[in-house]
């Protein structure tokens, strides 16, 4: 895979239990940005997006948390004008590592 076959997700969590909650962090800090304190940015191949819902999977209580995964495109188009913040911005990623 290129970086020209990846996709961005921007994935966002609701995860009332502490532990559980940390865990899933500390997964998606392995693999993405935090952008906002349950929000990441992470660029990956659908492979590695199995791989991650997989270890999510693992984490999460299906009946009681909420893990939400949103495709924002392919890496390659994105720029600074597909992001607006209001308020404090933090940085995103534009030219991470992808690992397959």
């Amino acid at each position: 895979m290129t970086r020209n076959d990846a996709r961005r997700f921007l994935i966002a969590y609701d995860i009332p239990e502490d532990r559980r909650r940390d865990r899933l962090a500390k997964c998606l800090e392995r693999h993405g940005d935090r952008v906002q304190y349950s929000v990441f940015v992470i660029d990956a191949s659908p492979a590695r997006l199995a791989r991650l819902k997989n270890e999510v999977s693992t984490i999460i209580v299906p009946s009681e948390d909420s893990v939400l995964i949103c495709d924002l495109g392919l890496v390659r188009s994105m720029d600074k004008e597909r992001y607006a913040f209001i308020g404090r911005s933090r940085p995103i990623m534009n030219n991470g590592a992808i690992v397959i």
